[in-house]
């Protein structure tokens, strides 16, 4: 913008006849001139920034994917049709020791992202790799240690804990309530009618004796 506006003043005083004017003219030249100078030089543009503007289309999530594992490897298998089609270089998997992340770029205009944090246990950055396949990227995360996994990541495992918790119970009658109150949470209007029939009749029963009080 500065050096547009010098050149508009050099067209300026080359025509300027009056000796105010052309003063004005070589002041603000002089200005310019200085300030085109003293400008720090253009930022080289942010990587980040850079590949984000190469990527092109919007990026979608994958939530869907299939797991299995050996004595060395945790496999992750994730379908994307087409995806061998690709330049190797538009599949891309960071690793860290407890987490990786997926970006495949520019598949039939898309791109899409995995990202797998707290992994159970840990693994080796260097021995972990990719494997393009038919309409299938396989990621192979090697164990640090040969041992079994019961599933991918530290949030599964304390969420099947909390689960196993809420219905290991020495109390048989508890764990059956447990139960019965995720049921009734998670289930739809006609579950819930069903659930509170039982309930009524079961209080029903128990007022009449029909059967022990404790269940």
């Amino acid at each position: 913008q500065l050096q547009k506006d010098l050149e508009e003043v050099k067209k300026l005083l080359t025509n300027a006849t009056r000796k105010r004017v052309r003063d004005v003219l070589v002041a603000e030249k002089q200005k310019l001139e200085l300030e085109i100078k003293n400008q720090p030089p253009p930022k080289p543009k942010d990587v980040a920034e850079e590949e984000k503007s190469s990527l092109g289309g919007y990026t979608v999530k994958i939530n869907n994917y299939g797991w299995d594992q050996s004595d060395k490897f945790v496999k992750i298998y994730i379908s994307l049709n087409g995806v061998q089609k690709l330049p190797a270089e538009n599949v891309q998997v960071n690793f860290t020791e407890r987490s990786f992340d997926l970006l495949v770029k520019n598949l039939n205009g898309k791109n899409y992202t995995m990202t797998f944090n707290n992994l159970l246990k840990s693994i080796s950055v260097e021995g972990s790799s990719r494997k393009i396949k038919t309409d299938m990227v396989l990621v192979m995360c090697k164990k640090k240690r040969e041992e079994k996994w019961d599933c991918l990541t530290q949030v599964e495992k304390e969420s099947k804990e909390k689960e196993k918790a809420a219905y290991d119970t020495t109390d048989p009658s508890e764990g059956l309530m447990n139960i019965l109150k995720k049921m009734y949470a998670e289930g739809d209007d006609e579950m819930k009618r069903t659930i509170n029939k039982a309930w009524v009749e079961s209080r029903e029963k128990q007022y009449k004796g029909d059967i022990p009080m404790d269940i």
